[in-house]
């Protein structure tokens, strides 16, 4: 239902912007205003995309728990799809889901919601574990192979 209201409004509130700024600016200052938003929102978006790939392979790397840098991704992965998209209403979400305190805000409140079980990954060896030994010869001719006689089928 949620999904319903938000394709329904975010058009509706992004086309009245564009009417309230385009009437203020003007035509082309606005078309200027949604393409710069989008370059800029692009370098910003590759910027902190590898910083948080960054934390992601030292979290792996130390075997530490990796679902903040993994939401925090896919949040800046959003952020970039609402600044590519044209709108100022999708922008302003945009830049907001760029800034690392919003973003640990949003996992915070997420993470309040959802049930998180945690794995232990630890391994322990023993030192205990049983070895087997034995000899082989190996088989010049199968057909001299005590296994031979078992696998030909009868007359």
């Amino acid at each position: 239902m949620w999904l319903l209201i938000a394709f329904i409004a975010v058009p509706i509130i992004e086309i009245a912007l564009f009417i309230r700024v385009g009437g203020f600016l003007g035509l082309f200052p606005t078309l200027a205003i949604v393409v710069l938003t989008a370059i800029a929102g692009t370098y910003l978006v590759r910027a902190q995309g590898l910083s948080v790939l960054s934390q992601l392979q030292s979290r792996f790397r130390e075997m530490n728990d990796p679902s903040e840098p993994l939401a925090h991704g896919a949040m800046i992965l959003f952020s970039g799809a609402l600044l590519l998209t044209p709108g100022f209403f999708t922008d302003f979400v945009g830049f907001l889901l760029l800034i690392p305190n919003v973003r640990t805000a949003v996992f915070q409140k997420v993470k309040e919601r959802v049930n998180i079980h945690k794995v232990n990954f630890e391994t322990q060896y023993s030192s205990s574990q049983n070895t087997y030994e034995g000899e082989y010869e190996p088989v010049s001719n199968p057909e001299n192979s005590p296994w031979a006689k078992e696998s030909k089928p009868k007359d």
